[in-house]
């Protein structure tokens, strides 16, 4: 379904408390953490996330996506230093070959976007995956600002908060990327940095405390609330590093995911008993008792700068592991690509060079953020939200038909049919309409107790995906035909079955052929005479 403009529009037109007078020139190695100006910014002007920019919640049932699932594109954005902007490079040339996805690269404008597109297809990226929107973006790390996504019933749903950094270009990117792309958008009333989650594909999260410094007033129930609400997950809080080893205090930063029931913690090898340390045993050891495998990788800090190799990029068949020069840390790096080669023996595992920018508090995770597949691989997906069964409409009413749908590509047709017999037959109500997600239906004058309602979705190429009513609904009108007892439109044995069921239930509504509002020997009667002589 695409994303309504005026939703859109309002969310990027929305006040916004972020905006000040901080400026990031083009070039600028801005670091993941808050500069001072920054920080000096901030307290003035808390960073708050309004309840006027927040959208209510899914309204349908939701499932946050994993990171190891299928994905079908990972956004970056082209900001930072020379040394970062290779790196950027790197990735996109992995991700659209070996990952086998494509790479949405944010520009500021389109000279850049189209001197980014000749750059990285130059160095190997493959030109049909490759796509630069125009759109200003302040940093480099879109893993904290950018969008996490969901599936509502099987249809990607990009999910917002608000950045925790005055970075008011980066903090409108997730509605941005939603519109362009078609899919619902949905803004949670959360101060948050993406990079201090993690998700299995089982629903749960976890995160650190840092989530609670950041949203002052809510407690930590309040927080997890938010999260299951917005994304459909159980989330653990839990401690973060100290600010002094890591200035985030993401959980990213010591922490990856790859299964269900497997992550990868950092270890300290030469920096035992340290607090990062004691905090990576205790939550590696709680893992262990909730059933995971963990795997421990090494980890360091060396002249202020947290080296980690947690910070990985998981795209499909690929992974991208950070290697480092300095010589503190550079004999960990062929441990570290051999740990992660065990974990995924049928991936292939591609080291990139990140001494360039892990000073700044972060690596190839923290500039990164997943797409997942559409659920449909190349169908349409489409769930019908309204009219979805139990209620009771009557001749000329007027109902809101309403769903929402998805697809590899693009949607670009919906039949919309209706069935008064429990799905055993349809009828068209509008085909081939635009597929916006709405249509108004007036109700026809027919009696049926089994109505539903089929929304089927077509995509350029002729694929479809369908949804229908989870149960019937009723119309309270006149039969064409009393005799067409299931609605079928015609005259069968199914019609006398239906008939003496309704009857021997007491079901005035499919047995009182006369209307008296009775049931006797006359409406059987009737309905005999109604079935010999026929429907009209």
């Amino acid at each position: 379904m695409k994303t309504p403009a005026a939703v859109v529009v309002a969310v990027l037109c929305a006040p916004c408390v972020l905006a000040g007078p901080l400026a990031y020139p083009e070039g600028e190695a801005t670091p993941r953490g808050l500069t001072p100006a920054e920080a000096a910014y901030i307290a003035e002007h808390p960073i708050t996330a309004p309840n006027l920019r927040a959208t209510a919640p899914p309204p349908g049932a939701v499932r946050a996506v994993a990171e190891y699932e299928p994905m079908e594109a990972i956004i970056l954005a082209w900001e930072g230093s020379s040394g970062w902007l290779t790196i950027l490079e790197k990735m996109a040339v992995a991700i659209t070959t070996t990952g086998d996805a494509d790479v949405w690269i944010y520009c500021d404008t389109s000279t850049e976007a189209t001197n980014v597109r000749s750059r990285v297809v130059n160095a190997g990226a493959l030109d049909a995956r490759v796509f630069t929107p125009v759109k200003a973006t302040n940093t480099i790390w879109c893993r904290d600002y950018g969008p996490q996504y969901v599936y509502e019933h099987g249809v990607r749903a990009a999910v917002d908060h608000t950045y925790n950094r005055p970075r008011p270009s980066d903090n409108t990117m997730p509605a941005d990327y939603a519109a362009r792309r078609g899919h619902l958008y949905y803004d949670a009333p959360l101060v948050h940095g993406g990079g201090n989650y993690h998700l299995v594909a089982d629903a749960t999260g976890y995160a650190t405390r840092l989530i609670a410094v950041e949203n002052g007033g809510m407690t930590e129930g309040d927080i997890i609330d938010v999260w299951g609400d917005y994304w459909g997950v159980l989330t653990t809080i839990t401690d973060p590093l100290p600010a002094s080893v890591d200035s985030t205090q993401h959980i990213d930063m010591w922490m990856q995911m790859c299964a269900d029931d497997h992550a990868v913690i950092s270890d300290w090898p030469v920096q035992a008993g340290t607090t990062q340390d004691i905090v990576c045993d205790t939550w590696a050891a709680e893992l262990i008792s909730r059933g995971f495998t963990v795997t421990r990788i090494p980890a360091r800090t060396s002249g202020g700068t947290h080296y980690t190799y947690t910070n990985v990029v998981i795209c499909n068949d690929l992974v991208l592991v950070p290697t480092y020069t300095n010589g503190n840390v550079s004999g960990y790096n062929a441990g570290a690509l051999a740990t992660w080669a065990s974990i995924f023996p049928s991936k292939t595992i591609v080291a990139v060079n990140c001494q360039s920018i892990v000073t700044a508090a972060g690596v190839m995770h923290c500039i990164s953020k997943h797409v997942p597949a559409n659920s449909g691989g190349a169908n349409p997906v489409a769930h019908l939200r309204t009219p979805n069964g139990g209620g009771s409409y009557l001749p000329a009413e007027t109902v809101d038909i309403a769903w929402i749908s998805d697809d590899d590509v693009a949607t670009d047709t919906v039949d919309i049919e209706l069935s008064l017999n429990a799905g055993g037959s349809w009828q068209a109500i509008a085909l081939g309409e635009p597929d916006d997600g709405s249509y108004t239906w007036t109700v026809p004058d027919v009696f049926s107790a089994d109505a539903l309602v089929r929304v089927t979705v077509r995509d350029a190429d002729s694929n479809t995906g369908s949804d229908v009513s989870d149960t019937v609904f009723t119309i309270n009108g006149a039969p064409a035909c009393f005799a067409d007892c299931d609605g079928s439109g015609g005259l069968n044995i199914d019609d006398v079955d239906c008939f003496v069921a309704a009857f021997v239930a007491g079901d005035l509504a499919g047995a009182d052929c006369d209307g008296s509002g009775g049931l006797n020997i006359d409406d059987v009667d009737c309905f005999v005479a109604s079935f010999v002589g026929g429907c009209p």
